[in-house]
This record gives C-alpha cells, structure tokens and sequence, in this order.
C-alpha cells in the first residue's frame, strides 16, 4: 500500500504513551492477545500504510526493543495524554523526514484496526477542505486514530503547554474535521482494551475472525 497520496505524504505514531491505569498499570500494549503482544498486531496493521513508523511511550525504551520501532517520548511532562503523543510524533516526522506532510495516529490498544485507515483518512480531507480527519464508526468518533497536518505542530504545543489542553476533541473543534465512518462486521474495527475484561472478549472475538 502506498504511503504516498496524492502529495499527502504520511507518516506514522502508535500512541502508547499512556499509564494504562484501567488494565492495572504497566504497558497494556505488550499484553498478549492469541498469544501475541497487541502491539505485534497493531504494527502489522499501521506499517504498510506509512512511509515511517514510530512508537509514542514514555520511560525506558528498552522494554519495546524487539519491535524495532524508533521510541520516541513525550515532550511535555506528566503523561498529558494521547495529544502529547501527537505532538511527539509531528517533532519527529518533521526532524527525520522533511518531505512528510502529516502524521496518521495509531492507538496500541486496538487489535481489529482497519488495514484501509490511514487512505481513507486521506480521502475524508477532500484535497484540502478539511484540515484534519479522523476514523468513527457506529456513530462515534475516534480521534486518536487521525490524521493530524505537521503545519500544526506549534498550535498543537501552544495549547498543550500555554493553554493546558488535554482533551482531543477540544483541539480539533478549533479546526474543519472529517470524521470518517468505518463499517462494523462481526467486530467494530476500534474495539480497544482497556481493561481485562476487554482483553478477554478480545480472546473471543479473535477466535471468531479465525486467529487474524
């Protein structure tokens, strides 16, 4: 799959930055699902879509090191959330690859994530009528799985550091935003584990599409 669409180049953060308070703590991307650490799966789904990809977490990079994904962490301090991420990731695609245009988000806690994500949030911005898109499905948004312009990069850090801006939804109400709807099958595409009993039905819900 192209990473390249139409002069949209992208690259790509996977959001793990948080403390996972809802699983018990710890790292709830590298909890095994069909005996495989999520976050295997998620990458599998984001890499081919990307020019790049990188991992968004905070504290030791070490414990990511068999996936070999550059680590890259918040910039500002006391986990500010799912946004710092985003800002980490716009710094880095701007610092290593000067031609890329935005960065797709990723969250690490969702196992069924669309392998079509990151071109239809592409197509959702209509050549430039909306400034950013982001994935729904069963009439409710996702905006951690967005596609975010590196043009906003200063706006971005200005209303996290000045303005102390958490929500997602609270930056992008400033902006036009696709939100673009993803069918759901035997399984919503954004299912997430947040906590054990997500991990669980998650189990299940892997045997029902066969081991994927």
């Amino acid at each position: 799959m192209p990473s390249d669409f139409h002069g949209v180049r992208i690259a790509g953060v996977l959001l793990a930055g948080g403390q996972s308070r809802r699983m018990g703590g710890g790292d709830k991307s590298l909890r095994l699902l069909g005996g495989r650490p999520i976050l295997a799966r998620v990458i599998e789904r984001a890499r081919p879509q990307v020019a790049v990809l990188a991992l968004n977490a905070n504290g030791d990079p070490a414990r990511f090191g068999e996936f070999g994904l550059p680590v890259i962490a918040d910039s500002v301090p006391d986990f500010a959330g799912p946004l710092a991420g985003v800002l980490a990731g716009l710094d880095w695609a701007a610092a290593t690859m000067p031609g890329v245009t935005h960065v797709a988000s990723f969250a690490t806690d969702a196992p069924f994530q669309p392998l079509d994500l990151v071109p239809r949030l592409v197509a959702g911005l209509g050549g430039g009528r909306h400034r950013l898109a982001c994935a729904a499905s069963a009439s409710q948004a996702h905006p951690v799985f967005a596609l975010w312009p590196i043009e906003l990069r200063a706006e971005l850090r200005r209303a996290l550091v000045e303005e102390e801006i958490r929500k997602v939804d609270r930056f992008t109400a400033r902006y036009t935003l696709a939100q673009v709807d993803f069918p759901v099958g035997e399984v919503d595409p954004f299912f997430n584990t947040n906590r054990p009993e997500d991990l669980e039905a998650a189990e299940r819900l892997l045997a029902v599409l066969g081991g994927v």
